[in-house]
């Protein structure tokens, strides 16, 4: 049987984790505890690494769709002898409904078989792999259940066909009849729990999660264009969410390639400072202007007080520091591609831009958060600025986090800008000391900088580094951030520069070199061309881009511009906002009600 490629994966998510299952029925990833938890299937990175399969016995015909406005999928599987609808959902607290989904989940994924016509036969094949499959899980059966359980976690099978036992896995063959149905349930706890695990009916597990996700999306009413697509990627970041902190997590996976078998394999389960603002405005295109005090808390508690180290660029969901990288030499990794790593070593890096996305999402949110505004917040956004004074004139990794050189990149100096001028715009509503002269005067040696050393008349391009003869997308950012005008001349040479040079099919390379198109970077293409007059092409480009997602509308990271195949971690949480912002922004130019009001005053220069 082929092995599944990313993008025939379906997302499950309960607020706490996620589980990726395939289009055959088979769940390949799950890390029950959270996000960055150890998994007990982890297949995806290597067929030894645990799985759990309900699949036809005979070569099938697969749909499969989530049921509307849900993250509660359906499979329906249709072969010679009749066809099965087989439903997965990771289990919400029962009655959790609105803002309280997901915050107290019981980490239970229900798979139900329904019988739709004939008899099918079904298979069922159940191998988990603690500890990212190093670990062979103990069987043994008590009280009419399966529990598996090995080091810290156990898992517990409830099945309503008759289980056999082997070394470290469970089989079961059975057919489905028309009207029939078969239910199966699978509860995770930490080994050292000693409380029983409930039992619970899967119909009501399906029932509540697609009413615990429905009724969060229905309190977010996007009245935008593309309201369908905006909706599923609203609920895609909001699956992404760890509730109990209120952080997204950048992707629900690791270690999933940007080139198969290549190196660059790295892990996406943590909180990136940099996709705040981006997120934030997202969230308020969707219409979720409730999460925002919520996530300028967590933020103001992951930052902690500026010291003179680099401010944090990434963190736990919880809001750790510390998440040193190391490699998992015993998984062979997707599509044999090394090294498959846990931790993310960026979070060492220094990235002047973290700054900028905080204040821009600060103002952006601004009539949004708390008047006045919370103290410490005042005191965080107050620190970055000062921060950003000293800190604009250094090289850092860039948003991209090269590991090798620091460079002077100029999405950098341009979030630089983005801090300095939101702080003054501020001005006295962060309090006291608020030094808004020495902020002004930095932001406009920041903006001479950009404006003399970014442009590069050979190029007839803005370039990616100061001095540089580099194109990059990231300069992108520019207009949408409000730096300068989309329609600029220089800007708009700069957009049709790089569409030109970094493009292929309307996927927009990070460089020249990088091997696939980077999804968030075409929709900011969408977003400059339609900020420069170009509205037409840029709906166009925006509608072939979504065509480009998965049959669920999932995106991960990257996608191949020749052959189609999403590569990168897997949903990708930035994907998603791109859409979402792409979507507000384009819904901004023709007159239609976007998310909660009118797109932000940047008060756009020109050059």
């Amino acid at each position: 049987m082929r092995e599944a490629t990313i993008s025939d994966h379906g997302f499950l998510a309960d607020g706490h984790s996620a589980v990726l299952v395939d289009r055959t029925g088979s769940v390949n990833w799950w890390c029950p505890q959270r996000f960055d938890a150890p998994s007990v299937f982890g297949r995806l990175l290597d067929p030894e690494a645990g799985h759990w399969s309900i699949r036809p016995v005979h070569d099938a015909r697969t749909e499969w769709a989530y049921l509307p406005d849900t993250l509660v999928l359906r499979t329906v599987h249709t072969t010679a002898q009749g066809a099965v609808a087989v439903l997965d959902a990771l289990a919400l607290e029962p009655g959790a409904r609105g803002h309280d989904v997901g915050l107290r989940s019981p980490r239970l994924l229900a798979r139900i078989v329904h019988g739709l016509s004939g008899a099918v036969s079904m298979r069922l094949h159940y191998r988990p792999r603690f500890e990212y499959g190093r670990v062979v899980a103990y069987l043994h059966e008590q009280d009419g259940v399966l529990i598996a359980s090995a080091g810290a976690a156990r898992l517990t099978l409830r099945a309503s066909v008759p289980l056999t036992c082997g070394e470290g896995e469970a089989h079961a063959d059975f057919i489905v009849r028309n009207g029939q149905t078969e239910t199966f349930t699978l509860a995770y706890a930490p080994a050292y729990d000693t409380d029983p695990q409930a039992e619970h009916d899967a119909q009501d597990v399906v029932d509540n999660a697609a009413s615990g996700w429905l009724s969060w999306l229905n309190l977010h009413e996007y009245q935008g264009l593309y309201r369908e697509q905006v909706r599923r990627s609203a609920l895609v970041v909001q699956g992404m969410t760890y509730r109990p902190s209120g952080a997204v997590v950048a992707a629900a996976t690791t270690s999933l390639p940007e080139q198969p078998g290549g190196e660059r394999n790295y892990d996406y389960r943590f909180v990136w400072a940099r996709d705040f603002s981006f997120t934030l405005e997202a969230l308020w295109r969707a219409a979720c202007s409730d999460e925002v005090n919520r996530q300028f808390a967590w933020l103001g508690r992951a930052i902690g007080r500026i010291g003179d180290d680099p401010v944090p660029i990434m963190y736990g969901v919880a809001g750790e520091r510390d998440l040193t990288e190391h490699r998992l030499e015993h998984l062979a990794g997707y599509a044999d591609s090394r090294p498959v790593t846990i931790g993310n070593d960026a979070w060492q890096q220094r990235q002047t831009d973290v700054p900028g996305e905080a204040l821009g999402a600060a103002w952006l949110m601004r009539e949004h958060l708390d008047d006045p505004l919370p103290a410490d917040v005042r005191q965080l956004l107050r620190a970055l600025a000062d921060r950003t004074v000293t800190d604009w004139r250094r090289p850092d990794a860039g948003m991209w986090e090269a590991r090798d050189t620091q460079r002077h990149h100029l999405s950098s100096k341009v979030l630089c800008w983005t801090a300095l001028d939101r702080a003054v715009r501020f001005g006295a509503r962060l309090g006291e000391p608020a030094d808004i002269a020495r902020w002004a005067d930095a932001r406009d040696q920041v903006r001479d900088t950009v404006l003399t050393r970014g442009w590069n008349a050979s190029l007839g391009a803005y370039a990616g580094t100061l001095d540089g003869d580099d194109l990059d997308a990231s300069v992108l950012l520019m207009p949408l951030v409000g730096f300068l005008a989309a329609d600029a001349p220089r800007m708009r040479s700069t957009i049709s520069v790089v569409e030109q040079r970094l493009a292929h099919e309307g996927l927009l390379r990070r460089w020249e070199g990088d091997p696939a198109g980077f999804v968030i970077c075409s929709f900011w293409l969408v977003g400059c061309l339609a900020l420069s007059g170009e509205r037409d092409r840029a709906q166009r480009l925006f509608e072939d881009l979504v065509g480009r997602a998965n049959d669920l509308g999932l995106f991960a990271e990257q996608i191949d511009p020749y052959t189609g195949e999403q590569l990168g971690n897997f949903p990708q949480a930035f994907s998603h906002i791109g859409l979402i912002n792409a979507a507000g922004g384009l819904s901004d130019l023709v007159g239609s009600t976007a998310g909660m009001g009118a797109p932000p005053d940047h008060r756009i220069p020109r050059d």
